[in-house]
């Protein structure tokens, strides 16, 4: 069956133990006794089942152990759950999106991810990626994309695709995501969901960011509402708490009190936003005006040097990848196999290496110029990215590099700056193209200012329900 014979669009939502509840809702009727962990999961399992075969958001089933466990006993004790198949999970094989590293079962669980499956999480399987997280679009060389459920043509972003179309289509109310460039905020937007990168240092780092020169990593979730990113770092808070960051606590609603909000809207590399996005951000710009906040059209705060040197970063992780992937991830690890895009990041970085000292230095100092440009503001809005969510083969890594470059660069143009500098940064949905697709808006904030983010989250989500329902 093509795509063109198959529907435009796909939920697995029904009258089921899951029904339309969010995660935060499903943890209290477990906890109330009104639904069981069992039936949670067998419903999950269902809807996995029913939904798979066009989304292809999940690479490894877990299904049978997660019939047999007994989760934690945390704050969403029994709720259903994917973690990203770049992470670890014991038991579990860890394959990165990537034909170049061979099946290997996991013998212990990554820090990052017993941090978040101490809050009672029953995890169902693997969620598909890139490969290695580099696209931002989940499509491979030699497997079928992962397809946004609300346009099954359409991409549903990446790296953390495959997590984002398992949550939009309702098989599970929260998933694990992880952002090196965007890769929590833009599957998030691409799919209508709720993406909160988080300061840097604000969870506990997995081993390959802290191998990193300058961590860009951030791990995360996305969900469906506000209430459940913010609940789900007020327990990860409950786990490890960075003693250099500002609590976060649980943040309950929207702020009452007047902010500050500069206005992007186009990006660094000199990429106007298209018409859809625009009227997207300026009609949230309106919004948050008529709540009482001050816009304050801005500059984009960074040097203009950025955009090269986050590319270049990025092509060295392609380098070190090709370069240590036996010592990183497998010992039989084969770099003959990774695919046209990963090769083409590492060829442009090896034309450039010698300029990586002073990438580094200027990225290293992008902290503290972001700092000074946003000292005044609460906020910035911008765009999440330069154009509306593209179809399935637009952003395929075996077609020619430097096509597929300038794509990326269009498209990807404002979520690195987060990166960079460890700002927290939030993709919110606010619009919808006249295909089905939604279209997000992106918050970023002061280093450590996450519950300042989630308060503008919270009024938006309620704007947006008006509208959108």
């Amino acid at each position: 069956m093509t795509v063109r014979e198959q529907p435009d669009s796909i939920n697995a939502f029904q009258d089921d133990a899951l029904g339309n509840h969010d995660a935060t809702a499903l943890a209290d009727l477990i906890r109330r006794g009104e639904l069981s962990v069992a039936e949670v999961t067998a419903a999950a399992i269902a809807r996995s089942r029913q939904v798979e075969p066009l989304i292809r958001g999940t690479v490894h089933e877990a299904f049978e152990p997660a019939r047999n466990h007994t989760p934690t006993r945390g704050f969403f004790h029994g709720v259903p759950t994917f973690i990203k198949d770049n992470t670890d999970i014991a038991g579990m094989p860890t394959r990165h999106g990537s034909e170049a590293v061979p099946s290997r079962t996991a013998t212990k669980t990554s820090p990052f991810a017993e941090q978040m499956l101490a809050q009672g999480y029953v995890c169902l399987g693997k969620s598909t990626l890139p490969e290695f997280g580099f696209n931002a679009s989940t499509e491979h060389a030699s497997a079928p994309p992962s397809r946004n459920p609300w346009n099954l043509a359409y991409s549903t972003g990446a790296s953390s695709g495959g997590s984002a179309a398992l949550v939009a289509a309702g098989v599970v109310p929260i998933a694990h995501a992880n952002d090196g460039g965007g890769s929590i905020r833009i599957p998030a937007a691409c799919c209508g969901l709720i993406g909160l990168k988080p300061s840097r240092g604000r969870l506990v780092d997995n081993d390959a960011a802290k191998s990193l020169p300058i961590n860009i990593v951030s791990d995360g979730v996305v969900t469906r509402s506000v209430r459940d990113t913010a609940r789900f770092y007020a327990e990860a808070e409950k786990h490890y708490r960075n003693r250099k960051l500002p609590p976060m606590g649980m943040v309950e609603g929207p702020s009452q009190r007047s902010m500050t909000i500069g206005l992007v809207l186009d990006s660094l590399n000199g990429h106007a936003t298209d018409r859809k996005t625009r009227e997207t951000v300026e009609h949230t710009a309106r919004l948050l005006e008529g709540m009482g906040h001050r816009i304050v059209p801005m500059d984009v705060p960074i040097a203009s040097s950025f955009p090269d040197d986050f590319a270049r970063y990025w092509g060295m992780l392609a380098f070190g990848v090709k370069a240590n992937g036996r010592k990183l991830m497998h010992p039989e690890f084969n770099k003959s196999r990774v695919d046209s895009l990963t090769n083409g990041l590492d060829r442009m970085f090896r034309r450039q290496f010698y300029k990586l000292p002073a990438t580094l230095w200027r990225l290293r100092r992008s902290y503290h110029d972001y700092a000074k440009a946003v000292a005044g503001f609460d906020a910035i809005l911008t765009p999440v990215l330069g154009h509306t969510t593209p179809e399935i083969g637009y952003l395929n890594p075996e077609q020619d590099f430097d096509t597929l470059f300038e794509r990326l660069t269009r498209y990807v143009s404002f979520t690195p700056l987060a990166n960079a500098t460890g700002a927290p940064a939030i993709s919110v949905p606010m619009g919808q193209t006249d295909n089905n697709l939604p279209v997000a808006v992106h918050l970023m904030g002061r280093h450590g200012g996450e519950q300042t983010l989630l308060e503008l989250a919270y009024s938006l989500e309620e704007e947006y329900s008006l509208y959108y329902g």
